[in-house]
């Protein structure tokens, strides 16, 4: 499949391209909803379930209501130095202003709920109002929010509430904004939007867990979904419907998922499911329901539904009966959890349905890379989209993935030094993940992930520990038992890890009945863990990928503490830090009883 060229270069980088024209694409994001609303007026848009069952907004309601909040907003003197900032997750309320403000080309900056629900001390969201200096503050409940709009929001911002709830200082309730109406102000404000208007700042914490705000503009989403349907010719011959819980604060939910729906006139139904141990329940409850023609989450939405589809043939048969493409991304995907998704597949339909993936970032709208139609395995991300000039470039003994094109981002709001320094002299913008070719032999099949050049290290050896592809392997092998690790071992002679368990699934299989303290030190789990440990052991090339020995931990990663990403996703280096006396036991002699060694044959 001679799809790309590859043109090597005298300074070791590797430059490649799609042969593909990228398609054309409008100016403005909402561009989509204006045709969709002519088109097909009566169409379901957003769907969403509650005790009375489900509600629709067709594309015609749709833009009725964001022209009239629009309207609303261009009387209150916002823009991206004052924009729209959203604090609660998915909803209707969520996605009209949003869609109202990108109409007449008012940023928004849809933030993590956890920042105002989970977090204690509310220190992210005061750095993020600082940063933001938002004109508008939007929740749709009142009394959850009401704590971290006390502890961050500036008495003199403006607060909107989507129930009319009190919060102990002046609000105005949602409705009031659709009350406005002035369309010739709101077609001039339309007309005005360019395409590199600003369009979203959504923040991302990296590996520093300090919140940064990346631009988002309105030619970066709209190529972006050009991309997708250059990569999926079939959206744009049958209105896509999807059920997605992903969130909206984060680049895969609201400018991958979302915006693929608004761009192709498909409709999204709103799961209110999450994919933990309770809820999946949701998810599974709205999948009966409602048959999609895509299914697209992270690895972790995979792993939880699996049991479910493998015990419940109905749902299994609604799930894949429409189904024409499965992706994930976000974090790698465990074979064996991919091999099910498969076998299932060849089960219910006869066949199995493409298993797609990728590589981007909140800096690239987010899609770059993407496999093709070929069969591929776990931590192949593909090759550039049509539009995307991928570098990679040699830093170190690794390959680093750098690109350029429409999608990408001018940079970080508010912050030059950020910027300047996430871009290469010929301005390729650094993804920081590192690449190696599927086959040294055939360029044309891709490229696998080769982990995150920040998260690598050295042993006292000088042998380089490649952190991704280690810890991909070892949540494969320890599968279901583990549900993330964190891998220790710069400056020292050895590879440890800590772990964080699933601890239903330790429950599960040792049956203890007491508290997690008990289950981690249940004789039967720790046979098991040493087991598996030793299993992985036998199959290492040498000390950068054997595991010398682990510690479970009760304590889950926290996100207050930088441990975890707002997008669910581990911080390595946060844990390592925040965990240094773990870490030191794991290395102290003798041993702690805690701490579970490598089976032995």
């Amino acid at each position: 499949m001679d799809t790309h060229r590859f043109v090597a270069r005298a300074d070791g980088s590797l430059l490649v391209t799609a042969r593909a024209a990228l398609p054309p694409y409008p100016e403005r994001l909402t561009a989509h909803l204006t045709r969709h609303a002519a088109e097909a007026p009566d169409r379901p848009f957003l769907v969403r379930r509650g005790p009375e069952g489900a509600e629709s907004l067709t594309y015609g309601a749709a833009l009725q209501t964001v022209e009239r909040i629009a309207a609303a907003l261009l009387t209150r003197n916002l823009s991206a130095e004052r924009p729209v900032m959203i604090l609660s997750g998915n909803g209707f309320e969520h996605a009209l202003l949003s869609l109202a403000a990108l109409h007449v080309g008012i940023a928004v900056a849809p933030v993590s709920p956890a920042y105002s629900t989970v977090s204690q001390d509310h220190a992210r969201l005061r750095a993020i109002v600082e940063l933001l200096t938002p004109g508008l503050v939007f929740a749709a409940e009142g009394a959850t929010y009401a704590p971290a709009i006390a502890a961050a929001v500036p008495a003199g911002t403006e607060v909107v509430i989507g129930d009319g709830a009190a919060i102990g200082r002046a609000a105005t309730p949602f409705a009031d904004l659709m009350q406005a109406h002035d369309p010739g102000a709101v077609a001039a404000a339309h007309a005005a939007v360019a395409p590199e208007t600003v369009a979203k700042l959504l923040f991302t914490s990296g590996s520093t867990g300090v919140p940064k705000a990346v631009v988002n503009t309105h030619r970066m989403l709209a190529a972006n979904q050009a991309m997708l349907q250059a990569r999926f010719p079939a959206l744009t011959a049958e209105p896509p419907v999807m059920v997605d819980w992903l969130p909206w604060h984060h680049t895969f939910g609201g400018n991958h998922n979302f915006n693929l729906v608004l761009a192709n006139g498909g409709t999204l139904h709103i799961d209110e499911g999450r994919p933990t141990p309770s809820g999946i329940r949701e998810t599974v409850r709205a999948l009966r329901e409602v048959a999609p023609t895509l299914y697209l989450t992270v690895p972790k939405g995979f792993e939880a539904l699996v049991p479910h589809l493998r015990d419940d043939a109905e749902l299994r048969q609604n799930f894949f009966s429409r189904l024409q493409v499965t992706f994930f991304a976000a974090a790698g995907l465990p074979q064996p959890v991919w091999d099910a998704i498969d076998d299932l597949a060849r089960r219910t339909i006869g066949r199995t349905v493409p298993m797609v993936t990728g590589l981007g970032a909140t800096e690239t709208a987010p899609l770059a890379l993407v496999t093709d139609d070929r069969p591929a395995k776990a931590g192949q991300v593909g090759l550039p989209a049509p539009g995307v000039e991928l570098k990679v470039a040699p830093v170190g003994t690794k390959r680093e993935a750098r690109v350029r094109g429409p999608n990408v981002t001018p940079g970080y709001w508010r912050r030059p030094d950020l910027t300047a320094t996430a871009f290469d002299e010929e301005g390729f913008y650094r993804l920081g993940d590192a690449l190696v070719p599927v086959d040294p032999d055939d360029p044309h099949r891709g490229f696998t992930f080769d982990g995150r050049l920040n998260e690598d290290f050295k042993l006292t050896t000088g042998v380089w520990v490649s952190v991704g592809p280690l810890r991909a392997a070892f949540l494969d092998a320890f599968q279901p038992l583990v549900r993330d690790v964190a891998i220790a071992g710069e400056a020292r002679d050895e590879v440890t890890a800590l772990v964080f368990p699933d601890l239903a699934a330790c429950r599960a299989l040792c049956g203890e009945t007491g508290g997690d303290d008990a289950v981690l030190a249940h004789p039967a789990l720790r046979r098991e863990f040493a087991r598996r440990l030793g299993a992985f052991a036998q199959r290492a090339t040498g000390s950068s990928n054997r595991i010398a020995r682990l510690l479970p931990l009760a304590e889950p990663p926290a996100l207050d503490r930088d441990e975890v990403t707002d997008k669910g996703s581990i911080n390595q280096r946060g844990v390592l830090r925040n965990r240094a006396e773990a870490v030191a036991r794991l290395y102290a002699a003798p041993f702690s009883p805690d701490i579970i060694l490598p089976e032995t044959a």
